[in-house]
């Protein structure tokens, strides 16, 4: 039951000693999710509003899906699963990656609870690297150039942070191939 995996996400603190701002899992969804989102963990700004993509990457994520707030925030439209569920804290060139304790301990149980979710979305390297694993890429970049070996079930895409406008002007064929089959896809399930 949702409510139980909740309480148990919410109390967790196995990997509390790493966090500098103590833990705060940021999830949503739904046994009826359609679409999951699987992104690397919540920053700054989302630990402390606690809403999960509550910041300019997000407003740029459902650019790319075409949704409104209101569509992304019904959890039974997307679950929103990151691949560390607390703010991992700032490092040297921007923020630290995902505590690697949690995906493991927590996405089996999380996901063993959906009905059947219709997709998933890998946004950015880390959660390639744990789902797609021996079908990935080196790069992030190759994985999403082949996002249609993944499809139905997987669909790579890039971080969607503002920090990314270099990649997105290197990489123009991401906006005219990709995004009109994420967009057609979401359209599709939800």
């Amino acid at each position: 039951m949702k409510t139980q995996i909740l309480k148990e996400i919410r109390s967790c603190n196995v990997c509390e000693e790493h966090l500098p701002h103590g833990p705060r899992p940021v999830i949503s969804f739904s046994r009826r999710s359609k679409i999951a989102i699987i992104g690397q963990a919540p920053g700054r700004k989302v630990h402390e509003s606690g809403v999960p993509w509550d910041d300019p990457s997000g407003d740029r994520l459902r650019e790319w899906l075409g949704v409104s707030r209101k569509e992304f925030y019904d959890p039974d439209n997307f679950a929103i699963v990151p691949m560390g569920l607390c703010y991992p804290g700032k490092g040297k060139s921007g923020d630290l990656p995902p505590r690697p304790e949690c995906a493991p301990l927590w996405h089996p149980k999380i996901f063993g609870e959906f009905v059947s979710p219709q997709m998933t979305l890998l946004v950015g390297g880390y959660s390639q690297a744990y789902y797609l694993s021996d079908k990935a890429e080196h790069t992030l970049t190759e994985n999403v150039m082949r996002f249609r070996d993944f499809l139905p079930g997987y669909l790579p895409l890039p971080h969607p942070s503002p920090r990314n406008n270099i990649w997105m002007r290197k990489n123009p064929w991401f906006e005219a191939e990709v995004l009109p089959v994420l967009k057609e896809a979401v359209r599709k399930h939800i």
